[in-house]
């Protein structure tokens, strides 16, 4: 039986991909290893994550390194569904996992996301309706799953800091240190740009800034309210790079491998403790 559970959304390309990689190289070595491990690659579409845990069983990285139980490693690797856009979908997980494994799980890393062409209020709804509603609901999920050792990390992006808001919504931001009052913030958005006020009320021309400003700030909101309840869980959230995905359109210059440094850091390495706050290159930095 695997002793370590680690559940990775939007994991069948990208940077996704690319973390559970990693997550399978580096756990050996890590503080989490008492024994096997499982990795759940989850993805919206049921072939291609299929394909892409078929890919992982013939990955040259992970051949070299033994790290795969079929070549003498610990790590397995399985596909299961979710599409964090669904609610049902974030249930059944939640509900699969529970039932998997009633002991609870050790790790999750919210990767799922999109990032949409064009601005205007469908694409703000879509965009914030994924990187945002769904990361939240995914987090609120499956954080009461995760042992109370365990690690919740969030990919967002330095699209995500600060500098290109109004005075006073940095300042709301910033403040904000709950779910509904983060939440309110992207409602407020959303009903900017329904009205075309977005640009004299302060906001950027882009939904996914905000989205993953969102992320960021609920993520601090996610583990104050952990604090509170005395829970030793460790939350943050992470700005992998300009990574060459399809995401980016290809224009990233950092590799899919460089880009998952960071979030394997936070899922897995001595990060002494810390919780709520926002990384980029292995340091936590200002939002």
């Amino acid at each position: 039986m695997p002793h370590t559970i680690a559940v990775v959304t939007g994991a069948n390309k990208g940077i996704g991909l690319a973390i559970v990689r990693n997550l399978a190289l580096q756990y050996p070595a890590s503080r989490f290893n008492k024994g096997p491990l499982l990795i759940y690659l989850t993805a919206r579409n049921s072939q291609r994550g299929e394909e892409a845990v078929q890919a992982l069983q013939k990955d040259t990285q992970l051949k070299k390194a033994a790290a795969l139980q079929n070549e003498g490693g610990l790590t397995s690797i399985t596909y299961q569904p979710l599409d964090i856009t669904q609610t049902k979908s974030i249930q059944e997980l939640r509900d699969f996992l529970k039932k998997e494994h009633p002991g609870g799980i050790d790790i999750v890393v919210n990767n799922a996301g999109v990032a949409l062409d064009g601005f205007d209020a469908e694409v703000v709804k879509k965009t914030l309706e994924c990187n945002y509603y769904g990361t939240l609901e995914a987090c609120q999920d499956f954080l009461p799953l995760i042992k109370p050792e365990g690690r919740l990390v969030n990919v967002a992006s330095m699209a995500g800091t600060l500098d290109k808001y109004s005075s006073a919504l940095k300042d709301a931001f910033q403040n904000a240190a709950t779910i509904p009052e983060v939440t309110k913030l992207m409602q407020d958005f959303k009903d900017a740009v329904a009205g075309g006020e977005h640009i004299e009320k302060g906001w950027p021309g882009s939904a996914y800034m905000v989205s993953k400003a969102g992320m960021i700030g609920v993520t601090r909101a996610l583990a104050q309210e952990e604090k509170e309840r005395g829970g030793k869980r460790l939350i943050n959230v992470v700005c992998p790079g300009y990574v060459d995905t399809d995401m980016s359109k290809h224009r990233g210059y950092k590799t899919p491998d460089d880009g998952a440094g960071t979030p394997v850091l936070l899922a897995l390495g001595d990060i002494g403790g810390v919780s709520g706050e926002f990384w980029h290159e292995g340091e936590v930095v200002g939002w």
